[in-house]
């Protein structure tokens, strides 16, 4: 007789388990199946359990936002390249950062810097960096072995360098950033409570600011003063003719998430600026001048995350 399949084995180990449970048979358990249940329960548990995001740090955010059947963010369609090209860029709550490097190679910042408040995002941001440096590199070697193919070994180095060079002497209109090993140099991420006590590194200020979902945490975990702080911030770091670019979230997905913790429940009660108002605090109390609502050209975005874009100039 063939070898036992491990998934059967697993789903006959479960349903003993709970057979044992009904039956109230602990007495006659040996310790090692005890053990063993023990072990199957927890992990359901875990499988089960929902994770929770109090600052809206979630590990997996841009998975279900974004999806696999998307080349690109959708949000990146409605931005426009003399925002960021050559220009010095903050992402507040970067999250893994996949659209502060996605912002950097598609329109060629000169620097741009990702905050965000969990240490354990930061990380993986750089890791996502690594891994897009990888794989682009592996993209462009494959593309010029492809190209001097029937070549010798020699035409093949010159080819490839001679690619290089072209490639960052005259970068794509799609891309101007000129070679993906140049992310690590331009692209950077940093730990820190932005509200609170992040400082810029270098006092450095900025041509744009993005704040992409991240004003509902902000406003659940430190109220209205703490929107106001950030707002306020945003200005005092903005250059003169820099742009602010800020995706609210509405006030329903405040009322699904007021529950995350105390201090949001107890906030959330207390708050007196929704949404629909911040426009007129940034232009009216905190001093920008213009503001242009830029989501009526996007397109594709998911379900759940329809949700108003709008850019700010100082």
């Amino acid at each position: 007789m063939g070898e036992e399949n491990k998934n059967d084995r697993s789903n006959r180990n479960k349903n003993e388990c709970k057979r044992k449970k009904n039956n109230n048979e602990k007495k006659t358990e040996r310790p090692e199946e005890s053990t063993a249940c023990a072990a199957q329960e927890q992990s359901s548990k875990k499988k089960n359990r929902k994770e929770v995001a109090i600052f809206g740090n979630y590990r997996n955010y841009y998975g279900y936002r974004v999806g696999q059947d998307l080349d690109e963010d959708p949000r990146l369609k409605v931005m426009k390249r003399e925002w960021f090209e050559g220009k010095d860029c903050l992402d507040i709550g970067c999250n893994s950062g996949l659209m502060t490097i996605a912002i950097a190679k598609k329109f060629g910042c000169r620097s741009i810097l990702g905050v965000d408040i969990d240490g354990a995002r930061i990380e993986d941001a750089y890791w996502t960096l690594r891994k897009v440096i990888r794989t682009s590199k592996h993209r462009v070697t494959s593309t010029i072995s492809s190209s001097a193919d029937g070549e010798s070994i020699g035409g093949l180095v010159n080819n490839a360098s001679e690619s290089l060079t072209e490639e960052k002497r005259n970068s794509s209109r799609d891309s101007p950033f000129p070679l993906e090993k140049d992310l690590l140099e331009i692209v950077s991420f940093q730990k820190g409570n932005f509200v609170q006590n992040w400082h810029p590194p270098g006092n450095a200020s900025y041509h744009a600011i993005l704040c992409l979902s991240v004003t509902k945490w902000v406003h659940l975990n430190w109220g209205d003063d703490g929107l106001i702080t950030l707002f306020w911030r945003v200005w005092m770091l903005l250059q003169p003719g820099g742009i602010f670019i800020v995706e609210p979230q509405p006030w329903s997905s405040y009322y699904n998430n007021r529950f995350v913790s105390e201090t949001a429940a107890a906030n959330y009660k207390n708050i007196q600026i929704p949404p629909e108002d911040f426009q007129d605090v940034l232009l009216d109390k905190i001093g920008f001048r213009r503001v242009e609502n830029i989501t009526s050209s996007l397109s594709g975005t998911k379900s759940g995350f329809n949700r108003p874009i709008l850019a700010f100039w100082k």
